[in-house]
């Protein structure tokens, strides 16, 4: 399992690697690609993955990302209620083919998965994006490689027992720490090339430690879902991990968070 898990790892960050250095185009469409999926994986759970009002919801996903780049909508509420008024309009006019709650995971889904993870593009997509990007993986898979060591070797607290047994507050402050050492390590490296100063390092740490700190916010939301409705994984498409929401559930969370921080505070 161990080895599985490993081996598909190393391809999951190898596909990153390329489609990130690529960027543009090709990590638009990658991206989109991954959010169908996992929109899949979500709609699953409702019963909707095929029907009417999960089309919807792709539907949805795929205007937003052409908006991006495209351009087609100044404001976005206009996507926001748009989506909204179509689902409605599905809701009435199929009654009482679904239930409420149905229709708000359609809705929920869109945004949850498509549009958080979009911040991964828009973030690449600054002009020291090339470099930036890489802080979103760095808060949310390091903060999940470092939690995971320090809470076996020293967890003795349990964050979050009912939720998520194995976690511990132990487990959290490393992941955190972990994170944050990450990103200064990663930004002294990379300091000229993103132009960056000492007190931008100092910003961007603290910025990687927040990012962290909402990534295992996001595992915990993913593991609520799966909890609630008494699911182990949400997939099998990445061998050892689960689904895309398995892996990605703290990238989806942490992507927006650097976008907002790191952009509007360094102004990259």
């Amino acid at each position: 399992m161990f080895k599985t898990r490993l081996l598909s790892g190393i391809v999951l960050v190898i596909a990153a690697l390329f489609f990130i250095i690529m960027g543009g185009e090709v990590l638009l469409v990658s991206t989109l690609i991954i959010s169908y999926i996992g929109m899949f994986e979500l709609y699953r759970i409702f019963h909707i993955e095929k029907d009417l009002a999960g089309i919807t919801g792709y539907l949805a996903a795929t205007v937003y990302y052409a908006n991006l780049r495209f351009a087609f909508f100044s404001e976005p509420m206009m996507l926001v209620l748009g989506l909204l008024i179509l689902l409605m309009a599905v809701y009435v006019f199929t009654y009482p083919k679904y239930k409420t709650e149905q229709l708000l995971a359609a809705f929920f889904g869109v945004f949850y998965v498509a549009v958080m993870l979009s911040y991964v593009y828009q973030t690449r997509e600054t002009e020291a994006g090339t470099y930036v990007v890489w802080l979103v993986f760095l808060c949310s898979w390091g903060c999940d490689t470092c939690a995971y060591c320090v809470g076996v070797l020293f967890g003795k607290h349990k964050m979050a027992p009912v939720l998520s047994p194995k976690k511990s507050i132990e487990g959290a402050v490393g992941g955190v720490i972990g994170a944050a050492l990450l990103t200064a390590l990663y930004c002294f490296i990379f300091r000229n090339a993103m132009k960056i100063s000492g007190t931008e390092i100092e910003i961007l740490t603290g910025i990687g430690a927040a990012g962290a700190l909402i990534s295992m916010i996001g595992d915990l939301t993913a593991s609520a879902i799966k909890r609630n409705y008494n699911i182990k994984d949400y997939g099998r498409l990445i061998p050892g991990h689960g689904g895309i929401l398995d892996r990605f559930d703290s990238v989806i969370f942490t992507a927006p968070v650097i976008y907002f921080l790191a952009v509007y505070t360094i102004h990259f």
